[in-house]
């Protein structure tokens, strides 16, 4: 699961130095729709505005300090509730000075927006990944229709976890495209920051695409975040010598990560809360144990809090993990996965037996074939 960063991606100010607010209006058409139908104005998980829809239209005002991306999401009966509605109830959109139209014959999801240069770059990009999220869309809509046998079947499983990382590599292959194009658009940036999020891609894929972003993009308050994380992902590339950490077994006995010098070992971040940790689990136990003899090991560093140890010792137990475990129970402020810039898990580390980092976030058929590949 990835770290909760919303607030990074959609919120703050984009210039390096302060602005004068300056004004924005949003003027919508969605249909006919009217009261209770209403839209509300999000920027991160705040709710800053809204407005009732009358024969379809609607229209908020507002100040911005620089343009910010923000999201509209429309209820028809008129209560916002959970944020994380269907897709078809919001759209996002980037406040700019001057006037944003939002139109669409009937909800958000088919809304055509325009004014201003970067929902112009935005309407592009998401153009671009708009058949891949349709295809994403009805392959939920079949792992929805799945029967109970399917789903413990691990070939099934397996299959669809392939096919849910190709549609992460599509839609990381066409904002990397977007981005080569787009050097100057602070919308590459919120591209690149994305895919990070989403894909976490590695140090050599996308330093190229940071480097090739303006001077001005990268001097903003998002850019020299970005550039920070950078230096970190550096630091844990490929050919890196791995970064050393100390931390406790469950029962208090110490692990360094040097004491595994003269072995390949597997360091895996993962947490008793991350579902789709649970179920990497399986392909890391299954070769944990073809490997186990042969000069490798497995050091899994759990990313859960000190409330629940409890829960990651219990999840230890059933999903049968018989390697050493390790944390400092501190949750996403946990020492070793700052070191290693982790920002997603499950995300993992092959290291060789001289200390240098050989490849990472292997899942599935990537582990096998890895491990087949520097383990003989």
């Amino acid at each position: 699961m990835k770290k909760y960063l919303l607030s990074f991606l959609l919120v703050a100010p984009w210039l390096a130095n302060a602005q004068t607010a300056t004004p924005f209006t949003i003027k919508g058409k969605l249909g006919t729709l009217s009261t209770p139908a209403k839209v509300y104005l999000l920027r991160g998980m705040t709710v800053t505005d809204s407005t009732t829809l009358k024969n379809g239209a609607f229209e908020l005002k507002g100040s911005t300090e620089g343009p910010v991306m923000v999201e509209l999401i429309m209820r028809r009966n008129g209560r916002l509730g959970t944020l994380f509605g269907p897709p078809g109830d919001r759209a996002r959109l980037y406040l700019e000075p001057g006037t944003v139209l939002v139109n669409s014959p009937d909800s958000l999801t088919h809304a055509t927006i325009k004014g201003g240069p970067l929902n112009t770059d935005y309407a592009r990009l998401s153009a671009s990944t708009a058949p891949i999220i349709a295809d994403i869309q009805a392959f939920g809509a079949e792992v929805q229709r799945a029967t109970e046998q399917q789903r413990q079947d691990p070939a099934f499983t397996e299959k669809l976890k392939s096919r849910f990382e190709g549609f992460n590599k599509q839609i990381a292959t066409a904002n990397y495209a977007f981005i080569k194009a787009n050097p100057n658009s602070l919308v590459s940036l919120d591209a690149l920051v994305g895919m990070q999020m989403m894909h976490l891609p590695q140090y050599a894929t996308v330093a190229p695409l940071y480097e090739a972003l303006s001077p001005t993009l990268k001097n903003t308050p998002r850019g020299r975040e970005y550039g920070e994380l950078m230096k970190g992902l550096k630091a844990v590339a490929i050919g890196a010598t791995a970064p050393d950490f100390t931390q406790q077994t469950p029962d208090g006995k110490t692990v360094s990560l040097r004491d595994y010098r003269g072995k390949y070992v597997l360091v895996d971040f993962w947490a008793s809360w991350c579902g789709p940790c649970r179920e990497e689990n399986p392909t890391v136990a299954k070769a944990y144990n073809e490997y186990k003899g042969r000069n490798f090991e497995v050091l899994s560093v759990s990313l859960d809090s000190e409330k629940d140890r409890a829960k990651w010792v219990k999840a230890i137990q059933d999903d049968k993990l018989t390697w050493t475990q390790v944390s400092d129970l501190k949750g996403w402020e946990n020492a070793a996965a700052r070191s290693y810039s982790v920002s997603g898990i499950p995300q993992n580390y092959l290291i060789d037996p001289t200390g240098k980092i050989v490849a990472a976030n292997l899942k599935g058929e990537d582990l096998k074939a890895t491990l087949a590949k520097y383990i003989k």
